[in-house]
């Protein structure tokens, strides 16, 4: 199949688009202002089914919906569409409106690395084991999802985008930092890039011979979104190839697969691609947000987490939606969080319960929802850190009131009267520092 590119400024010249009413479109085109939009052929002819396209959840994780914009923000830029306005002023608006959606949740500004009295812009060094490079080449995607926490990275306010060029600065810090045993390639999407490209990323990190350097992993969507990537592509077996180097080096290829729905694992496309990827010698681990409108119901995730593991895929996380971006339209409330992972995990076999949630990647850290309960007469969430800023945080329980309403850590206050969380203080001083970890 022959990649092609749907976007915002071309979508309307789809074979399917008599299928999208007119007042649909004029939503997409609306909220595409604000919110970045991108597919792709494959996402179009294979996985969404236009006959149902309202309720299909491959759509809305696709293309832009009125609900993702606050009404006052909809209205706003719906009337300079209306007016004709000039792309310099429906930019500056859709900025505007954008800063209002904290495009860096999770505290992400504060997790940039430092070595030699210089920031490594395109990096990420959160937890002590794990540091993210977001490689300049690989700041885009075959589509977009419409959740996603990154969204800022397509929107070209530069202000707000990971990336880095070159990769000898990474390697000196690794060096440096022994506790770093794995290095997580991400983006945007790095499976975007040609495969000379990746791979001289690769080969560079491997030559370096870092001895603590155990595991490389690549977090991308492509399996799901262009499986064509390890099928048919004019470097594919390229592609395969440097997975191959990676695994024949010693070190574990962790590549961790973003699929949202049971829907993006049915195509013979994306098997085959899973076939090929497993031949390398790489793991294939799954993650998704929980998302309402997708995939917010426990069912869904039972399947899905079925077909992964027959597929030979190893689920892993399930996720809150970040506090940003599209957040109201896409959150589910912790309580609902917790009950959906609870029935879910109760419908699948120990192999398929290898996966964690539901997490919030949020500011001190991964914190996951136990449940609620009550002690001493107080409702309250049970709640531990799967990471943390201090890894010493980890496996801690701690409680927080009950708020039916809580979406993110951020609605929660500590219980029993305390005035703050067990790691406040310390998490404090650690944002105060200004240092990536």
């Amino acid at each position: 199949m022959k990649y092609q590119i749907y976007t915002a400024r071309n979508y309307k010249k789809m074979s399917c688009i008599d299928k999208i009413s007119k007042e649909h479109q004029r939503d997409i085109d609306v909220v595409a202002t604000v919110l970045p939009f991108k597919t792709n052929n494959y996402v179009v002819e294979e996985l969404i089914d236009w006959d149902n396209y309202k309720e299909d959840p491959i759509f809305v994780l696709n293309f832009p919906q009125k609900g993702m914009l606050k009404a006052e923000h909809y209205e706003k830029m719906a009337r300079l569409l209306d007016e004709g306005a000039d792309a310099a002023t429906i930019k500056e608006e859709a900025n505007k409106i954008r800063h209002q959606l904290n495009p860096h949740p999770a505290g992400q500004s504060s997790n940039v690395p430092e070595i030699n009295g210089q920031k490594l812009k395109g990096a990420q060094h959160k937890y002590d084991e794990t540091m993210l490079f977001f490689p300049t080449q690989g700041q885009t995607c075959h589509a977009y999802c419409t959740f996603c926490f990154r969204w800022p990275q397509f929107t070209g306010m530069d202000d707000l985008k990971f990336a880095m060029k070159e990769v000898d600065g990474i390697i000196e810090y690794i060096r440096k930092h022994t506790e770093i045993t794995d290095l997580l390639i991400t983006g945007g999407d790095p499976m975007v890039m040609k495969a000379n490209v990746l791979d001289a990323y690769i080969s560079k990190i491997l030559d370096a011979n870092i001895p603590h350097l155990k595991n490389i992993r690549i977090g991308s969507k492509s399996l799901a979104f262009w499986p064509y990537k390890y099928l048919t592509d004019s470097d594919a077996e390229e592609t395969l190839n440097i997975f191959k180097k990676v695994t024949q080096a010693g070190k574990t290829l962790a590549y961790m697969a973003h699929f949202n729905h049971p829907k993006e694992l049915e195509t013979e496309a994306v098997q085959e691609a899973i076939k090929k990827i497993h031949n390398t010698g790489a793991q294939i681990r799954t993650q998704s947000p929980l998302l309402n409108n997708i995939n917010g119901k426990a069912e869904i995730w039972a399947d899905m987490w079925i077909k992964q593991v027959k597929l030979g895929l190893i689920p892993y996380y399930m996720f809150i939606a970040r506090d940003t971006g599209a957040q109201e339209y896409f959150g589910v409330t912790l309580e609902n969080a917790w009950e959906i992972f609870k029935v879910a995990y109760t419908k699948v076999s120990g192999i398929a319960r290898t996966v964690r949630g539901p997490s919030m990647s949020c500011t001190p850290g991964k914190v996951k929802v136990n449940g609620v309960t009550t002690i001493n007469n107080e409702k309250v969430f049970v709640l531990e850190f799967i990471q943390g800023r201090n890894s010493d945080w980890v496996n801690i329980p701690f409680f927080a009131k009950y708020n039916p309403d809580a979406l993110w850590m951020d609605d929660l206050e500590p219980a029993f009267g305390k005035e703050k969380f067990f790691f406040t203080d310390e998490l404090n001083k650690i944002l105060k520092s200004g240092k990536g970890n």
